[in-house]
């Protein structure tokens, strides 16, 4: 991918991210007095199940007498936004008084709805001239001792306080009146009026800072001070690893490059040992070689898109509330990188001398879409099952599929064919023996998944304070910001694999075992196998996650994004690993 089709990518997505983010019905969000400004009710759902959404008049709220639903974008549809009219009238500048919305009867299969949405802590969100509003509909008086003592209410009093500057609105916030309640805890019919309040504000806030307020709230200065102590941690630790590594192979390489030398020098017919002993099969092909090239075009595939997503976060694409431009760069990047994915595989395998190159970019494309689309599949039954808004609905879907076969599948193709007439030879310092040398019997802990164990731990312990942040915005309401911290992580990440895979493979070739292609693979990419077992950890210690929804999503979505990790560390592990490999077999005369 050359250098100006790479900006030009970049371009076209962070418009789309930004044209994709919502937009007030076209207004440029300047109002007169009496103007009507667009408030929109979003979703309800359970505080703890951040996946568990539901549309806002799934609960028997007021119904506005003309419903408008507003069109939305493909990341937003993606996040779960849907979007429809409030029965609430928040005119520019036009102060109410405890205004009635409707006055309504509610039967008891009503009440027993809004009383089990208030014990399961349902919160409502609705943004009014694109600025979030949040709120819980209800709480749970626990005055008893005993849970069938405890009462239930529902708050049917809004306050909302609109601050503005001139023509323009700058912050709102609702409060719920604690004292104007509806009593739940019985089953019986129930009369009640809905009411809200309105108070316009003025403020010397300009409008271009008026979405500070929400990204503030990660960078406050004692999270930032836990964020770049965890940094330096890592730093300091990494610097001392790779040093010591760097320092021990050099020393060890030195000693071994002399040794060889004088070895030849001598040129007794002694037996060699060591790694210059298997040079007639350290480059010989590994097995399974189409599946290995597939999973190196994934996975520079999804080193690409990383990097690129970085790019569009440093540049300051993902402000908060610019509701689903991740979705929509993840899947417009993922489509347009797809011919790294063809021509990277495709050009392995036949430096592998691999034949049936159609396989193999069928085996590419599949790899990582395969697993992702059978666990969409479920995932999104389950969300209809529970009829929630992270079910897609049917046209989504459709332009989902229309994006893979009309920009993925011809780009994988044409990348494909690209990297068959590259005609790259592998360039291997020493000639391949004939016949394989049989690997000494080796101790356990040079087996593969102790040396997994191992590789996997150290990149882990550099990243794991900050997956902690990562996890509360992904899976929580926490608002993350600070790419930047979450950038220098990301390349620490990338050193410790490098050097944790070059280091174990010397280890592996000095211990005569020359099947290292695979393994190198493995190693680099166990890292995602830890972040999965830390996914158990924050489920069970750290969230109040509960219900087979919210479990299913997180472990299902986790699963994939843990497996995209293994497949791009893995392919940073064995690059390293091979430049290594090469470096010292040219370094040595091999016969």
């Amino acid at each position: 991918m050359g250098k100006p089709v790479a900006v030009a990518v970049l371009f076209a997505v962070a418009a789309l991210c930004l044209a994709g983010s919502a937009r007030s019905d076209g207004s440029d969000h300047r109002y007169k007095e009496g103007d009507s400004v667009p408030l929109y009710a979003n979703k309800v759902g359970p505080f703890h199940n951040p996946s568990e959404t539901y549309r806002y008049f799934d609960l028997p709220y007021c119904m506005p007498g003309h419903m408008k639903e507003k069109k939305e974008a493909l990341g937003e549809v993606l996040n779960g936004d849907r979007l429809v009219s409030a029965p609430y009238k928040l005119d520019f500048l036009k102060d109410k008084e405890s205004e009635s919305v409707c006055k309504k009867r509610l039967t008891k299969e009503e009440v027993a709805r809004f009383r089990s949405a208030v014990i399961k802590d349902y919160y409502f969100q609705m943004y009014y001239d694109d600025l979030p509003i949040w709120g819980f509909i209800g709480k749970v008086d626990k005055d008893g001792k005993d849970p069938s003592d405890y009462k239930y209410f529902l708050y049917k009093h809004i306050h909302f306080d609109v601050f503005y500057n001139k023509d323009r609105v700058i912050e709102i916030n609702a409060r719920t009146d604690p004292n104007a309640l509806v009593d739940l805890t019985e089953d019986k019919e129930v009369d009640v009026e809905f009411l809200y309040t309105v108070k316009w504000k003025e403020t010397t806030t300009p409008f271009e800072k008026r979405m500070d307020k929400y990204s503030q709230s990660s960078s406050l200065p004692h999270h930032l001070e836990i964020h770049w102590f965890s940094i330096i941690n890592s730093c300091v630790t990494v610097l001392l690893l790779t040093g010591f590594l760097a320092t021990i192979l050099m020393r060890v390489l030195k000693n071994d490059f002399v040794k060889y030398a004088h070895d030849e020098e001598s040129a007794e017919d002694q037996e060699e040992t060591g790694w210059k002993y298997i040079h007639g099969d350290v480059f010989r092909y590994p097995k399974h070689k189409s599946l290995f090239a597939a999973a190196l075009g994934s996975g520079t595939q999804l080193f690409t898109l990383t990097i690129f997503i970085f790019i569009l976060a440093l540049v300051g694409v993902f402000y908060p509330y610019n509701r689903g431009a991740l979705f929509t760069a993840l899947v417009v990047i993922y489509a347009l990188t797809s011919g790294i994915a063809g021509y990277t595989g495709t050009s392995f395998y036949c430096q592998l001398e691999g034949t049936n190159w159609v396989r193999n970019l069928l085996l590419t494309g599949c790899l990582f879409c395969g697993p992702l689309f059978l666990t969409f599949c479920f995932l999104n039954t389950v969300a209809i099952a529970y009829t929630a808004t992270a079910a897609l609905p049917f046209g989504t879907i459709v332009v989902i599929v229309l994006i893979w076969t009309l920009v993925t599948s011809p780009l994988l193709v044409l990348g494909g064919i690209a990297g068959k007439n590259s005609k790259a030879e592998f360039q291997a310092p020493c000639r391949t023996t004939k016949y394989p040398r049989e690997i000494p019997p080796l101790p356990w802990y040079r087996g593969t998944i102790p040396q997994m164990a191992m590789a996997g731990f150290l990149p882990f312990s550099a990243i794991y304070i900050e997956l902690y942040y990562i996890f509360a915005s992904v899976w929580g309401h926490r608002i993350y910001t600070i790419y930047s911290i979450l950038f220098i992580v990301f390349i620490i990440l990338l050193i410790v694999t490098a050097f944790i895979t070059v280091a174990l493979t010397y280890f592996q070739l000095a211990a005569e075992d020359h099947e290292w292609w695979w393994r190198s693979f493995l190693c680099g990419g166990s890292t995602g196998l830890f972040i999965y077992a830390y996914c158990l950890y924050y489920y069970y210690a750290r969230s109040d996650m509960s219900g087979f929804m919210q479990t299913s999503f997180f472990f299902g979505y986790m699963a994939c994004i843990c497996y995209g990790f293994f497949l791009m560390l893995g392919t940073v592990g064995f690059r390293a690993a091979l430049l290594f490999v090469r470096h010292i077999y040219r370094s040595i005369k091999c016969e």
